[in-house]
This record gives C-alpha cells, sequence and structure tokens, in this order.
C-alpha cells in the first residue's frame, strides 16, 4: 500500500477565517456560539447558533461566480483554497488527471432551497435562477474547486450526515493508497443555518435551548447537556502520496494511517446501545493503521454534547482502547465551534493535525459537572501540552453511520 500524507490544510469556523485564527481560539477555549442573525428566531426554541463571522467570498471566488454558488460551496472553495496555497501543490497538464477532490456536505444548499421555495410561491418559475441547481446540490462543492484548481482527477462527494466530512478524507486516503490518484483536496463544508434547519433540529428536540447563555450552551460530556449547537464552516486537507510530496519538496505536516467506517444498523438518529457501531469503527481503523490501542495519544470525539452521543461515544473509545481509555486526553471541540455537520469532520481533521504540529490539546469546554456515565480525561475548560504521536477522530452520523481517522507524525 502507498502511504499518504497531508501537505496542506485550510478551514472557514465559527472561531475565524483560517486554521491559525481557528486554532488560536481553541487553544484559548473560546466558544463561536451567539445569538443568532442570519434570521429572526423569535419563534424558534432555539435562538443560538455558531456562526461564521467576517466572512468574504470575494477573497475567494470571483465576483461574477459567487452568485452561481450556495454558501456552503463558498465556505468549501474558501477552504480548499488555503489548503492548496498552503501546500504549495500546483496542478498542470502533467498532473492534472492524478488529482482530484472529494469535499462532500451533510445537507448541501438548504439556504438556496428555502429562497427559491419562497420565490416559486410568489413570483412563479420564471424567476428562477439558472444556477439554482447547480448551487443546491452537495456535489457542486466538488466541482467548482475541481474547476477552480484545473483538478481532472476523481471528483466525488460522499453524503453521510455528520460522517461526512471524515468519509470524504477516508475514501480520498484509500484512493491514493491504492494507486487511483496521487493527491486529493478532501474534507467537509456546511451552511444550513436557516428557519428549516433551525426548526427542524428542533423539531426533533435535538438542539440546545440555553438561549440566555450561548457560550455556555455546548458542553459535551458535562451532566447539564442539553443538545447540540449548529455551527456552520469548512474543513479541507490536501492528501499526497508520500513520494510525490517528496519530489515536490513538500513540507509534510502528518501521515494518515488509519480509516474505519461502519454502519449501527440500529434507529435512525440514536447510536447503538453502548457504542457497538462506533466501537467497531474504531477498531477498524486502528487495524487498519496497525496500531495498539497504547498508540493513540489524542482522541478528537464526536462529542455532540447530545445525551446518548456523548454517553455511547465514551462506551467506545473505553470498549477499543481498553486501560489506555483512562490515560489518553479526549476532547470535543465541538464545545467551541459547535456541530459544523457535514463539515466536523474535515474541520476536526485539521485540528488533529494541529494537535500533532504544536503539542497541543484543545480543551473540552463549559465541563462543570461531571457525567457518572462519562468518566474520561475530557481535558476540562484548559488547553493542554501533550506530545502527540499520533489521533484519533471519530464523526458518528444520523442513520448509524460512522467513520474515524487516524493520524500520526510523520517519521520520514
Amino acid at each position: 500500500m502507498r502511504r499518504v500524507v497531508i501537505t496542506g490544510i485550510g478551514a472557514v469556523t465559527p472561531l475565524g477565517i483560517g486554521v491559525e485564527e481557528t486554532w488560536k481560539g481553541l487553544v484559548a477555549g473560546k466558544s463561536g456560539v451567539r445569538l443568532l442573525t442570519q434570521f429572526d428566531a423569535s419563534e424558534f426554541t432555539t435562538k443560538i447558533a455558531a456562526e461564521v463571522e467576517g466572512f468574504d467570498a470575494a477573497n475567494y471566488i470571483e465576483a461574477k461566480e459567487i452568485k452561481k454558488m450556495d454558501r456552503f460551496i463558498h465556505f468549501g472553495v474558501a477552504a480548499a483554497t488555503m489548503a492548496m496555497e498552503h501546500s504549495g501543490l500546483k496542478i498542470t497538464e502533467e498532473n492534472a488527471t492524478r488529482v482530484g477532490v472529494m469535499v462532500g456536505s451533510g445537507m448541501g444548499g438548504l439556504p438556496t432551497l428555502e429562497k427559491y421555495a419562497q420565490v416559486i410561491a410568489e413570483r412563479g418559475p420564471k424567476k428562477i435562477t439558472p444556477f439554482f441547481i447547480p448551487m443546491l446540490i452537495i456535489n457542486l462543492a466538488s466541482g467548482q474547486i475541481s474547476i477552480m484548481f484545473g483538478a481532472k482527477g476523481p471528483n466525488s462527494a460522499a453524503v453521510t450526515a455528520c460522517a461526512t466530512g471524515t468519509h470524504n478524507i477516508g475514501d480520498a486516503f484509500k484512493l491514493i493508497q491504492r494507486g487511483a490518484a496521487d493527491a486529493m483536496i478532501a474534507g467537509g463544508t456546511e451552511s444550513c443555518i436557516t428557519p428549516l434547519g433551525i426548526g427542524g433540529f428542533n423539531a426533533m428536540k435535538a438542539l440546545s435551548t440555553r438561549n440566555d447563555e450561548p457560550e455556555r450552551a455546548s458542553r459535551p460530556f458535562d451532566a447539564g447537556r442539553d443538545g447540540f449547537i449548529m455551527g456552520e464552516g469548512a474543513g479541507v486537507l490536501i492528501l499526497e502520496e508520500l513520494e510525490s510530496a517528496k519530489k515536490r519538496g513538500a513540507n509534510i505536516l502528518a501521515e494518515v494511517v488509519g480509516y474505519g467506517l461502519t454502519g449501527d444498523a440500529y434507529h435512525l438518529t440514536s447510536p447503538a446501545p453502548n457504542g457497538e457501531g462506533a466501537a467497531r469503527c474504531i477498531r477498524m481503523a486502528m487495524d487498519d493503521a496497525g496500531m495498539n490501542p497504547e498508540d493513540i495519544s489524542y482522541v478528537n470525539a464526536h462529542g455532540t454534547s447530545t445525551k446518548f452521543n456523548d454517553e455511547f461515544e465514551t462506551m467506545a473509545i473505553k470498549t477499543t482502547l481498553g486501560a489506555h481509555a483512562y490515560k489518553v486526553p479526549v476532547s470535543s471541540t465541538k464545545s467551541m465551534t459547535g456541530h459544523l455537520l457535514g463539515a466536523a469532520g474535515g474541520v476536526e481533521a485539521v485540528i488533529c493535525v494541529k494537535a500533532i504540529e504544536t503539542g497541543t490539546v484543545p480543551p473540552t469546554i463549559n465541563y462543570e459537572n461531571p457525567d457518572p456515565e462519562c468518566d474520561l480525561d475530557y481535558v476540562p475548560n484548559t488547553a493542554r501540552d501533550v506530545k502527540v504521536e499520533a489521533t484519533l477522530s471519530n464523526s458518528f452520523g444520523f442513520g448509524g453511520t460512522n467513520g474515524c481517522l487516524i493520524f500520526k507524525r510523520f517519521n520520514g
């Protein structure tokens, strides 16, 4: 099997535009959760979200092209642009067919769908923009990125709810590993903080209603957690085959070594009891990486701040890591970014790379009242210096879809 390394990372998050701004916020334990501004939420049960602020699509996309894309595509293109610049990878006539794109989204162009549902109801079908479908469909994040950079290799987009970003990175990893591509632009992007998005999750009673304390609302593993906070943004990585990266003198940030994906076959929205499906996914990633439990230095948990997810993920970590589960730091950065749904795995992969690079593990903020069912080291409230050799990143989605990635420090 060919080795696969990471040579570039890019991110747009509620903590900032770019990886460094995001990382600075994470290490400081900053919350990106605020009162909603994108629409009037006065009639909604949940009035808070983790919105991206200060983003200008014109910094990444030509003005005439911006109107052809939904906001989730804007974010994906921006994060991909940052990652490509960070990587220094140049796509030429010679290598174009060997460079692909896999950037997915959990829900796609929901803002566009809502807007034009209203347009057709009020003004009729002739007022629908010809760009409606390309703005809406999920694979157009990959499509637009491919067109922008001239990447003619595999062009696809896995859509697996909250595991989307992780599955796109994992699938891209496997494409390179088996020789179908030499480099992949991979990750996830999402922007669905809309009336239907918030209203739909409210109807499921999945969101926190701690409206009077936005910054304290996302509290994974805490006994007082009452639901997740919807976030938005994008996280994208540049994956390359090792020898190809070395040949062009790339700066190698980390290595991708393990990927697992399983199904619970249990329930539409609830994880399987005791985290059985998640545990199989973690074990699959570890087997793929050829690693033992004690090889894992840090776990970036899915940690959504919902009762069963946090409880069953804790069980899954204990099932797979055994006694080491009580020694390894486990944190949920969703306590700060909110839950970016289809973008979560992409952003959290970026975070894992930064943890390896800096030797710092971000905290789980708002951890105040321990839950007896959640009894691991969740790095409460303050970042920690740790020599991070290998990280496990967990993502679990509706429909019982699970994805896990293992990244490690690159050693020639």
